[in-house]
């Protein structure tokens, strides 16, 4: 008798475990999954041993069915395990059936029993939960009134500040514009003097001793102005300094203000929130509510001190502009005189130097006009030579005893020493006189170069400072007020 095996063989326990998901059938191949036949012998030789035996399907194709876009894995067939199922009993598999009832009904009491006493502890805390919020968004509250009360103390002693150091700043302006007025009329007289320095080969005239002089005087009045002005440049970066402490601390409330104010409007159904663990175990805090106050406070008390020291400092400004002012103009007219006599003496000069350079250039244009008739003549006695050693060249080529030393032979090498003493006196001549137009180049670089010096001499001295010196800043301009 021959029957399909349908029993799961049991690996532990009593029971085979039962499941319905898919992961419990997957590990099954295309040959464990092949229906096999259990077969007993039921005659009378004895014990009954099972033995399997392997139906072969009809085709190789694998248990599954597509539905609805999946594929589903039919159930195969489990193979029996002889031995367990003579082992397990009736009375075994009911009373594993009865310890695993009771099992479960003492499972199911200890979860009511645990949900009960879940359900109490969830309301509790979420009633703490729900007065601890609330007491966190009334703190926040008042820190956030706190916060705009300073912001305001803040705003309003910056904005005085801003005031007073606005009027300094223009006092400042003052200064810096009366000193950035004696800097061109300082750089005119530097450049100035280095020209003629460069120009007159380190001889010092009047114009360069009026020069100094008047270099002396506006770094006089410079410092006397940079004196004020360096007073003024420390208590406006003072000023500076108590700015930027304000501004950042209301910088800094503003940017709590707008922190608490984004925690005061969060909720529970907020979505911009999240789990930040790690907070809780770490103080960052830097000051108390005592230290906070205090920070702020002395940011308003030094702003104060510096205020006043602004406006004692205003007053102070108006020193030396005047006397400044009339010493320049002096000292310029004095240099303008020096320049215009050394401009007439340049100019004639310059005439001089004309003169000289036009014969020179006469002389180099006749020197090259006789390098050139040198050039042609030796050019023209290549041919001559070329012919002479060619006839020369011809004749060694006369077979055995016409190879003769006759008088033809005789002049031929006459001619050619003749023409090779020529062309090596005319290369001489060329060279003597490529030097003579060598030596008259240098002659005119000389006083060409004496010309470019007068020439910028002059353009320095009537263009460039002269011409400067016209827009010489007037008296109004030099005290700072335009």
């Amino acid at each position: 008798m021959e029957v399909y095996g349908s029993l799961r063989p049991c690996s532990s326990g009593f029971l085979p475990s039962l499941t319905t998901m898919r992961d419990s059938y997957k590990g099954f191949s295309a040959t464990q999954l092949q229906p096999q036949q259990v077969s007993f012998d039921l005659t009378g030789s004895g014990k009954s041993k099972p033995r399997l035996v392997s139906v072969q399907r009809k085709s190789t194709e694998p248990f599954e069915n597509h539905w609805g876009g999946e594929q589903l894995i039919r159930m195969p067939p489990l193979k029996p395990n002889p031995v367990a199922m003579c082992q397990i009993t009736r009375e075994d598999w009911l009373r594993a059936n009865n310890v695993n009832f009771r099992r479960l009904e003492s499972s199911r009491r200890h979860a009511e029993s645990f949900w009960r006493e879940t359900s109490r502890l969830i309301q509790s805390k979420e009633q703490l939960t729900r007065r601890t919020q609330s007491d966190s968004s009334r703190w926040i509250g008042e820190r956030i009134t706190e916060i705009s009360f300073w912001r305001s103390e803040l705003g309003f002693e910056l904005e005085q500040l801003l005031r007073d150091t606005e009027r300094l700043r223009q006092v400042k302006f003052r200064l810096d514009r009366a000193l950035k007025e004696t800097d061109g009329p300082l750089q005119m007289s530097q450049e100035c003097q280095f020209q003629c320095q460069k120009l007159n080969d380190g001889v010092i005239d009047v114009v360069e001793k009026e020069l100094v002089q008047e270099v002396t005087v506006i770094r006089s009045s410079q410092e006397q102005l940079k004196r004020t002005r360096d007073k003024v440049q420390k208590q406006l970066e003072s000023n500076r300094r108590v700015q930027h402490q304000l501004e950042r601390d209301m910088d800094d409330k503003h940017r709590a203000l707008q922190i608490d104010s984004h925690c005061h409007t969060l909720t529970n159904c907020s979505p911009a929130t999240s789990y930040y663990p790690d907070l809780s175990l770490v103080d960052t805090s830097v000051s108390v509510p005592v230290s906070w106050v205090q920070y702020s406070e002395d940011n308003i008390g030094t702003s104060a001190s510096e205020r006043r020291a602004t406006r004692e400092l205003t007053e102070l400004v108006e020193g030396t502009l005047v006397a400044a002012a009339r010493d320049m103009w002096s000292q310029y007219n004095r240099v303008n005189a020096a320049f215009t006599l050394r401009v007439n003496q340049t100019t004639h000069a310059r005439n001089t130097l004309q003169q000289h350079l036009a014969k020179t250039l006469q002389e180099m244009h006749q020197t090259e006009r006789t390098i050139s008739d040198l050039e042609g003549s030796i050019w023209a006695k290549r041919a001559p030579l070329r012919v002479a050693q060619s006839r020369l060249e011809e004749r060694t080529h006369r077979p055995n005893i016409e190879l003769c030393r006759d008088q033809p032979h005789s002049r031929l090498l006459s001619e050619v020493s003749g023409l090779q003493d020529t062309v090596l006196s005319l290369r001489q001549r060329l060279s003597e006189a490529q030097a003579t137009l060598q030596q008259l180049a240098g002659c005119k670089s000389v006083l060409e170069q004496e010309l470019y010096t007068k020439a910028h001499s002059l353009f320095i001295d009537q263009e460039r400072c002269l011409g400067l010196r016209k827009t010489y800043p007037s008296t109004p301009r030099l005290v700072g007020y335009t």
